[in-house]
């Protein structure tokens, strides 16, 4: 008989595999690579998601590693921005090149029609391993040989055909910048590696989200008809059933800890993978919540998390020598988790603004 995870067991093993039941004493590219990737749509959230689970986590140790190209910003799971480790970064990219190649079918196919795709991207890679490139910037250049075509969807054939790195300054703590690009081979001065069956991806993501259904990593990597990897797989995999009577697929060693054991409260950034990488996300987030934190532009705000589940906002404001931490709950607090709030929002502030002369908490 397959056992039965209930919502409160996977969310568990969710927080243990993601490093939120307990701080971890890893190194932060070590981090990085046990998580598969970060989900990094702006630059700063993935410092706030590594401060989350990492003990005495510093920003500078993240952008050092982007600055010594060991951990680059790139397109891949879902055809989004992604904060992975350049070794992941060989793997990972031409495993999801169907993923990029409905992307840009879907978003400028009808602008695209009639043009030479491969033409274009190889323009393109001579053109941003030459000098370094926006996609304004990119756009523009390719509309020398394609003037009858949009410069944006000329960018984007590019950014979906070629695998492109966004560079330095652009990721870095306390930096801003354009996000500029180059070719993965230009920026590692290694190729791609010539594997495209997913079988290894699905079990780092197992090792970072499982349990799950196929239809889960379907989610998390935008790729389609996982179901016959997973079956070769099966001999590697113990198999659960959720709630709903739907089979989860997971590793032997993975932690799958008590359904009663303690979660402290934490807080995520924006876009956090955690909440982007199930079909079901019931364990980490209640439907009725949704709307609240998936807003209608795109933008998936910063969470707290409460005994594991999403149950508030979060956001930072600074001006000048203030930096004002607002806390936004879903219902009302018990004490002792507004006391909770009060010391992690507090270690959360010196974190995001330790010069700061006046720091206040607001919200609970």
């Amino acid at each position: 008989m397959v056992q039965m995870l209930n919502r409160r067991a996977l969310n568990r093993a969710l927080l243990a595999r993601q490093l939120l039941l307990e701080r971890a004493d890893m190194p932060v590219y070590n981090a990085i690579e046990h998580l598969a990737g970060m989900q990094s749509q702006v630059p700063n959230p993935p410092y706030f998601g590594l401060w989350s689970r990492l003990r005495d986590f510093q920003p500078d140790e993240l952008s050092a590693l982007i600055l010594s190209r060991r951990v680059v910003r790139i397109s891949l799971m879902r055809s989004t921005i992604h904060l992975v480790t350049n070794q992941d970064c060989l793997t990972f990219r031409p495993m999801l090149q169907p993923v990029m190649d409905r992307g840009l079918q879907g978003s400028y196919g009808r602008q695209l029609r009639g043009v030479d795709l491969a033409e274009i991207a190889e323009t393109g890679r001579m053109l941003v391993e030459e000098h370094p490139r926006t996609f304004a910037e990119l756009g523009k250049h390719l509309q020398l040989q394609w003037p009858d075509h949009d410069a944006a969807a000329l960018a984007n054939a590019v950014r979906n055909k070629v695998p492109l790195v966004q560079i330095p300054p652009r990721g870095l703590w306390g930096k801003s910048g354009s996000a500029t690009h180059t070719t993965v081979e230009a920026w590692l001065g290694q190729s791609l590696t010539a594997t495209t069956t997913p079988d290894a991806m699905i079990l780092r993501y197992l090792a970072a989200f499982g349990p799950a259904t196929v239809q889960d990593m379907q989610t998390w990597s935008g790729l389609t008809k996982l179901r016959e990897a997973v079956d070769r797989l099966l001999p590697q995999l113990l198999t659960f059933q959720n709630e709903e009577g739907h089979i989860l697929y997971d590793l032997p060693e993975a932690p799958r800890p008590s359904a009663d054991t303690q979660a402290p409260v934490r807080f995520l950034g924006e876009f956090d993978n955690m909440l982007l990488s199930y079909a079901d996300r019931s364990r980490i987030i209640a439907d009725e919540y949704r709307a609240r934190v998936f807003t209608d532009n795109g933008i998936i705000r910063s969470t707290i998390l409460i005994d594991g589940f999403v149950q508030g906002l979060w956001k930072i404001e600074s001006k000048k020598k203030q930096t004002v931490l607002t806390i936004e709950p879903f219902a009302p607090l018990e004490q002792d988790i507004r006391q909770a709030l009060m010391e992690e929002g507090t270690r959360l502030l010196s974190f995001t603004a330790p010069g700061t002369t006046f720091r206040e908490i607001q919200g609970i």
